[in-house]
């Protein structure tokens, strides 16, 4: 028969636990990011894989093409069928894939 061993549980004390606990709520939770940098990524892979585009401007106008380059305010776009086309982003109403499905 085994002897039974009497083992001892090992707790921090009190005042150290509360410690902690209030340290954390003391501290103030980091400010999100105010740019997530999504459209960047978004722009640059387009750009890598040469996608064909569809932008749809504010007053209906679709523009087919591929984005060459952006920065904060345009977009340049590259079209086979007319000259390449430099669009302000607030002018814009959506962009969607030229291949994708659109309803």
């Amino acid at each position: 028969m085994e002897a039974a061993i009497n083992r001892k549980l090992i707790r921090p004390p009190l005042h150290e636990v509360k410690d902690k606990v209030n340290v954390r709520r003391n501290q103030k939770k980091p400010v999100p990011a105010d740019q997530t940098h999504a459209e960047t990524f978004y722009y640059l892979k387009q750009m890598q894989a040469k996608t064909p585009m569809v932008v749809v401007l504010k007053d209906g106008e679709t523009i087919h093409g591929v984005i060459e380059w952006y920065d904060k305010a345009c977009l340049k776009i590259h079209r086979s069928d007319g000259p390449n086309l430099l669009i302000y982003k607030p002018s814009i109403k959506y962009m969607f894939k030229a291949n994708q499905a659109h309803g």
